[in-house]
């Protein structure tokens, strides 16, 4: 029994620029660890976010397989891939994509209520994990009514709901102040020791890059040991 929680083998991304076909992807091998944290670093544009997207299965690789739990991404349809990030993703991003329209507690329990866990245990559940992110007072706030950085550690709680298996990060801090910043990277790694879940992060920045168990570049479509 295998305890990867991600491998990608041979992933290849092209896509068709007008007469052109550009290859963002040139066979890209990594296998993930359970609790492992990884950090790609590489230049604007060089394909971090899509390989990201296509570890999460928000993307299709051009050939090559994912899979994630054991379970292989490319035999999946779009609801067994739906399944697959609930029941083993988490997903933190830049901007915190929280909806605007429901609480801090509404927006981290939706992914326990997507489980169909009933609605008062999924707030319950929320409210204390967003109580243990420093955000116990804001439960009722709706994301309009929250500065950057409590909006981005309500992303990381909603993340972290359902104890995922592997985390996937890209450029969780980059949208904030150095102080916010360290404050939300810390309560990743904190989370990340204490359920065991592996980490992903997507990043420029060499400091967070520093603090991962293994560094990668990724650099003209190809990912290798920093």
């Amino acid at each position: 029994m295998t305890d990867d929680v991600l491998i990608c083998r041979e992933v290849v991304r092209r896509y068709r620029e007008g007469n052109a076909m550009l290859e963002v992807l040139s066979g890209v091998n990594l296998e993930v660890k359970a609790g492992e944290r990884l950090a790609i670093i590489g230049s604007s544009g060089s394909g971090k976010t899509t390989l990201l997207q296509i570890m999460g299965g928000l993307d299709e690789p051009t050939s090559g397989d994912v899979s994630v739990g054991g379970q292989m991404m490319a035999h999946a349809n779009e609801r067994e891939k739906g399944l697959l990030r609930n029941k083993y993703l988490g997903f933190v991003y830049q901007f915190h994509h929280l909806l605007p329209e429901f609480t801090a507690a509404e927006n981290v329990a939706m992914p326990l209520m997507i489980r169909r866990i009933a609605r008062d245990e999924a707030i319950t559940r929320a409210g204390a994990l967003l109580a243990r992110v420093g955000l116990g007072e804001r439960l009722s706030h709706k994301p309009g009514e929250m500065s950057g950085g409590e909006r981005q550690r309500a992303a990381v709680a909603r993340a972290l709901i359902t104890e995922p298996k592997l985390v996937l990060a890209d450029e969780p801090t980059g949208n904030l102040d150095a102080g916010n910043g360290e404050q939300v990277l810390n309560l990743m790694l904190e989370l990340n020791r204490e359920l065991a879940t592996s980490l992903i992060i997507v990043t420029h920045d060499h400091d967070i890059a520093s603090r991962m168990d293994r560094i990668f570049t990724l650099e003209h479509g190809r990912l290798n040991p920093a």
